[in-house]
């Protein structure tokens, strides 16, 4: 990424990210309705626990795409299909990493578009999803079978 970034580009981007908060909302809900097992009512909360934050993540970059002049996207990323909780965890586990990775770039690209505000914002998501990322590591740990 050069130095430069045009705000057509940021929108589309902030739009992708927007994508993928809409996708994890719909990942997070169908995950939690289709665990099974012992652990249940334990990790259906963790996974609904999990939804206001990516909703909120979703309503920050919708009202920002906008200020910029931008259409929020109605798109969800697809949800990868996951059929038993372990793969739903690590499903959930690959998702929180590409998206602390990306919102660690977007935060540079706000920066270099002049928006200091939109960097904080972005950094601070960034420590969320980094969250989510290490909690559901710690779930996967021991994790037998």
């Amino acid at each position: 990424m050069g130095a430069q970034m045009d705000k057509k580009t940021l929108i589309d981007r902030l739009n992708e990210d927007l994508a993928g908060e809409l996708g994890a909302v719909i990942q997070y809900l169908t995950y939690a309705a289709k665990l099974t097992g012992p652990y249940r009512p334990q990790l259906s909360a963790f996974f609904l626990a999990e939804v206001a934050d990516e909703q909120l993540h979703a309503q920050f970059l919708a009202n920002k795409i906008v200020a910029l002049g931008g259409e929020p996207t109605t798109v969800p990323r697809p949800v990868p299909h996951a059929s038993t909780n372990r793969e739903m965890l690590e499903a959930v586990l690959k998702a929180e990493l590409k998206a602390t990775k990306d919102y660690t770039e977007r935060a540079k690209e706000a920066e270099a578009f002049g928006d200091k505000g939109l960097a904080v914002q972005l950094e601070d998501i960034v420590r969320d999803e980094s969250g989510h990322a290490e909690e559901t590591e710690r779930i996967l740990r021991d994790w037998a079978g």
